[in-house]
């Protein structure tokens, strides 16, 4: 096979994982709560500014001085994300669940935009790019094909967070109550399950997961900016919604659709790159006018 076609499979596939990795969180997020949040992006994002801070406490520096403290700093900022996400939906989110979806959509706009001026004002020098590191160099040999080491643990441990979050859904308490709650709230109340705690923990994981895409998507770039959060909530939203959003297969399905264009695009037209999303939010537009409910997604009924 030719190197430069594997080469821009492994980036499509490197491209999907970050993306699936958020836009689970928004379906996640819609199935229980019915609910966009908007500002899911920007608290993923907010993940990367903790790895760096914990590296400076620890290092002095922006780099490692070895894998351990990395993987340490990570660790930190998926709890401190997680539980970010679970702070915002008592503060804000909870309170627009009985509400028009208008309301908790421009609630959750406004509080994407709090998080970003935060980061901004209370991160030193907050408003310039900073240099953030990949957790692995080098390359894997395989035959005649260089891959990248990089690309390869994105696409490995991406794979495996979204086979934990499949597998809890299906296999553990904690799944069957979301489950429950995502069916029927007040069912779920008469079946003793507080729908309470059920979505705290719904807004933990799903924070948690985006923190990892997060992550890997400023590794990727190799810089992460305080505004970063828009441009990767809004591909992850778009990728739920190609989807279906709801629907958590239609969330891998749509990362990888996006990242097919974003990488075919770039392939293909010198300078393509301020171009490619053009093409991904055409695509979006056509899915809306075609069929509203995403891929995978179910058409809702309302009552009237």
């Amino acid at each position: 096979m030719d190197p430069l076609v594997v080469q821009h499979l492994v980036n499509w596939l490197t491209l999907g994982s970050i993306y699936a990795l958020v836009a689970l969180g928004f379906s996640l997020l819609f199935g229980v709560l019915n609910v966009i949040h908007f500002s899911h992006g920007d608290v993923s994002m907010v993940a990367p500014f903790i790895v760096l801070g914990v590296i400076s406490a620890l290092y002095g520096s922006v780099m490692p001085a070895d894998m351990p403290g990395l993987v340490l700093a990570v660790v930190i900022a998926l709890v401190a994300t997680g539980a970010l996400g679970i702070l915002l939906d008592r503060l804000v989110i909870r309170r627009f669940r009985d509400s028009p979806a208008m309301m908790a959509l421009v609630a959750t706009v406004a509080l994407g935009t709090v998080l970003r001026e935060l980061i901004r004002t209370l991160y030193p020098q907050g408003s310039n790019p900073k240099p953030f590191p990949r957790f692995i160099s080098g390359h894997v040999s395989i035959g005649e094909l260089s891959l990248s080491s990089y690309s390869l643990f994105v696409i490995i441990v991406s794979a495996l967070a979204m086979f934990a979050l499949f597998w809890m859904m299906r296999n553990t308490q904690l799944g069957l109550r979301i489950r429950a709650v995502s069916e029927d709230r007040s069912a779920a109340r008469l079946m003793a399950i507080d729908p309470n705690r059920v979505f705290a923990a719904t807004f933990f994981i799903a924070s948690a997961v985006g923190a990892i895409g997060g992550v890997f998507f400023a590794s990727y770039a190799g810089v992460v900016r305080f505004d970063f959060g828009i441009m990767y909530g809004l591909l992850g939203f778009s990728a739920a919604v190609i989807g279906g959003l709801g629907s958590m297969q239609g969330a891998i399905i749509g990362s990888m659709v996006i990242a097919g264009i974003d990488i075919a695009v770039q392939a293909t037209f010198p300078e393509g790159a301020p171009y490619r999303l053009v093409f991904i939010f055409l695509l979006v537009i056509l899915v809306l006018v075609v069929k509203p409910s995403g891929l995978l997604g179910r058409p809702v009924m309302e009552k009237v």
